[in-house]
């Protein structure tokens, strides 16, 4: 596989700013969510594996936007199933294998099966790995895993001791690689939550702008403050 120097491997994105973007332009709160579906992910996630990334995470609905608007939730939903159905095909067609990382239990059923189909039908794909985060919460995660921790009797038998890789082994992420850089649009300087066994290392990036204006020329400059890092991982 061809070496990209000072790209990172893996970028995790906190999509903030959806609904901020709409208000601001005098659109239905839900027109920011649907441009990132139909206009921002794709060719994001193409260039991205172009400029040598080989894994981006969307964090797309988290645990605690299910306390918004009962129609704002149900139009989600809508553009959920939209994207499934019409969205990662083309990214299936293009080579990329699609992930989801999350609670996935408290979706409709329909949702969930058709989630599990494209995870299915594009697992041995290479170009790039897109993961999309679907009612996840960092604390949440964690619980889950001890949760399956505490199932495997297996587990208990054979070890007095808990490392590091065994736990890791229980999260949503097992096999993914902690992200390297994390993007959190719309301003906003927190992670809220974002992927917190995995970012211990990783380089935070708070520009202004919001998710509906993630071009790909912002993603250049993202890689170039991500080469401009330091990173010594606490050595």
């Amino acid at each position: 596989m061809k070496q990209f120097p000072h790209v990172p491997t893996h970028i995790a994105v906190i999509m903030d700013g959806n609904r901020r973007w709409a208000r601001e332009r005098g659109l239905p709160i839900l027109a920011g969510h649907r441009r990132v579906a139909d206009e921002v992910l794709e060719p994001l996630i193409e260039y991205a594996a172009r400029r040598g990334v080989r894994y981006m995470t969307f964090w797309a609905f988290s645990t605690e936007n299910w306390h918004r608007d009962n129609a704002e939730v149900r139009g989600i939903m809508a553009i959920f199933r939209h994207v499934i159905k019409n969205r990662w095909s083309r990214l299936h067609e293009k080579g990329v294998r699609v992930r989801v990382i999350g609670d996935l239990s408290r979706f409709p059923p329909d949702i969930q099966q058709a989630l599990g189909d494209v995870v299915e039908q594009t697992k041995n794909n290479t170009t790039i790995t897109a993961v999309f985060a679907l009612n996840y919460g960092g604390r949440d995660e964690i619980v889950r895993a001890i949760e399956k921790l505490r199932a495997n009797s297996k587990f208990k038998i054979q070890n007095s001791k808990l490392a590091e890789e065994d736990f890791c082994q229980y999260l949503d992420t097992k096999g993914i690689p902690d992200p390297d850089m994390i993007i959190r649009t719309g301003g906003e300087q927190r992670i809220s939550g974002f992927l917190l066994w995995q970012s211990e290392y990783s380089e935070l990036y708070f520009p202004a702008w919001y998710m509906p204006d993630f071009t790909l020329l912002r993603l250049d400059e993202a890689i170039e403050e991500y080469k401009r890092r330091k990173r010594r991982f606490g050595k």
